[in-house]
This record gives C-alpha cells, structure tokens and sequence, in this order.
C-alpha cells in the first residue's frame, strides 16, 4: 500500500458511519436509487442525509462519507462542493462510462459490507488551484480536479500560449489551446485529445496541446511540486479559461493563469474487488474483446502446468 492509500483512521473498521448521499436531479432514476440506499444504509445501523442540491459550504466535520449517485460529472460536482474539506467518496454509476463512479448498483451492498468489515482502503488524489490574474489582480480562484484548459474559441484561429514554471518560461503553444490535467483527469478531455493515461494516485500534471502548430509540441508530464503560469498575449474573442468542463471565464489579451497543487485531496474508496487496473480494463475494453490471458498469468504459472 503506498503513501496514497490507506485506512480510515477513524474507522478501522466502521460500523457506524454518518453518510451523505448526493446526486443529481438530471440523473433517471436517481430519486428512486436515493431511497434504496439510504434503506440499505440505515438496515445495517448508519445515520443517512440525502441532498439533492449542491448548495452551501459542503460537507461538515460529522461527515464519514459521501455516496455519489451519477457518472463522472456528478463527482466532479461532488468534490467542487466539498471545496478544501473533502470526504471519503464512493461513486456509485448511474452513468454511463464511469472512471470515478467505478460501483455498478448490484455491488453497493457488497462495498458497505466490505467497508463494514475493514477491508477497504482510501487512495487520496491530486487535486488543484487555477487563478485568474488580469492587471494584477486576482478575478477568479476555483478548485478543480481534472484538468484546467485554456481553450481557442471563436474565430478559431491559432493562439499562443505561454507556459512558466516556478517563473521560468519553458515553452510557447501555437494551436487550439493547452489541457493542464491531474492523473485523475487524464483519462477525460486529456485522452480524448491524444494524452496519456497516469496512474491516478502519482502527483502530476499533464500539459496535452490541443491540435499543435509546431509539430515537436507534444505531452509532458511534470510535478506537482511545482507553480505554472500560463499566459495568452493574444487571445481570440471566444478564448476562454474552463474548469473540469465549466467555462469560468473569458480571456482577454495578457491574461495569466496560473495552476498549483491544492492542500486538499480527493479520496475515493476502493475494496478488494475494485482497483485501479480493473477499471481501466473494464472501462476501455483493454484487450480489444479477445478472452482475457489472466489465467495464463496466475501466480506466476504457465498454461498447463499442474496445480
């Protein structure tokens, strides 16, 4: 188990948890998903609030966990509401592909009775800080979790986009625009657009361009130790600055962005049945459809060999 991933300190092996349970409206069948888990959720003894509507400053400090009724956007929602004082997170799929709500509805009560009895783990994940500077002064803050990207917009002419490390000028863009991703995003708008898939649980960004001009301008992958500033001397008039799939606001000429690690960190849940690997071979049909090797592989024994 790496630094990452641990047990809920609190709760070794929790038998009464104080639960949240948060979807969206826009989701079929969420209402009627709502009421059978928190049913299942208050049969085995745990206090349950359902919340329909994202409002207010998120969770409490009474909060254990947070069941998450959708797809991936409504976790991203999810973890902007919780803002900088996040909750254990089990993502429950009523969606349709499913990176972050990784549990089908048949294996929620399966996941509470393997939580119940300690056989669990919570794997924290990068999250980060984009701010706007406009003639320096700060007109935006916002805390994100897949990815920042400054996109072209209308005319759809090439921009430029300038990116400082720690102050320091690495490169200029040319082209439709930059994704800055987290591990956790890069199986999103990052993949889409040709970018690596990152282990989740690693403290990275990814800087994907989008459809470069410059034919050397390709992915790199750098710590997120380090402070980035991205800058657009001369943006078009749709240029904008979005966030996890939002547009947050519209670009002006010498505007600059600027992405850091945030303090807090996302944390899924996961249980024996659920890992990192598992959901990337589910989730993007790893294996082109052939009849899985796996058995070939167990334990280190060949095809044949004898037991």
């Amino acid at each position: 188990m790496n630094s990452s991933a641990r047990l809920l300190p609190q709760h070794p092996a929790p038998e009464h948890l104080r639960v949240v349970i948060v979807g969206s409206s826009n989701v079929a069948n969420v209402d009627a998903e709502a009421a059978r888990m928190e049913s299942l959720l208050v049969s085995r003894g745990h206090s349950v609030f359902t919340q329909s509507v994202l409002q207010g400053d998120g969770c409490d400090g009474e909060t254990d966990l947070v069941v998450v009724l959708g797809g991936d956007g409504s976790i991203l929602r999810t973890a902007r509401w919780m803002g900088y004082q996040q909750v254990p997170v089990l993502g429950v799929n009523l969606g349709r592909l499913g990176f972050l709500a990784d549990f089908r509805r048949d294996e929620v009560t399966d996941a509470f009775d393997e939580i119940a009895a300690g056989r669990f783990r919570l794997v924290d994940h990068l999250m980060f800080e984009c701010e706007l500077i406009r003639d320096g002064k700060s007109i935006h803050h916002q805390i994100g979790l897949n990815e920042t990207s400054i996109v072209a917009g209308s005319p759809f002419s090439v921009i430029e986009i300038g990116l400082h490390v720690d102050g320091e000028l690495a490169t200029t863009y040319r082209g439709d625009g930059l994704i800055v991703s987290t591990p956790v995003g890069s199986t999103a708008y990052n993949l889409s657009a040709g970018g690596p898939i990152v282990r989740k649980d690693i403290d990275a960004f990814i800087f994907t361009p989008l459809n470069p001009h410059t034919l050397t301008n390709r992915t790199v992958i750098d710590s997120a130790a380090r402070e980035y500033e991205l800058f657009v001397s001369h943006p078009n008039p749709g240029s904008a600055c979005v966030i996890d799939g939002q547009v947050v606001a519209s670009l002006v000429a010498g505007d600059r962005v600027q992405v850091r690690r945030a303090a807090a960190r996302f944390t899924l849940i996961e249980t024996r049945q659920h890992g990192y690997y598992r959901t990337l071979r589910e989730k993007l049909a790893w294996g082109g459809g052939f009849p899985s090797i796996a058995p070939i592989m167990t334990f280190g024994k060949k095809s044949g060999d004898k037991a």
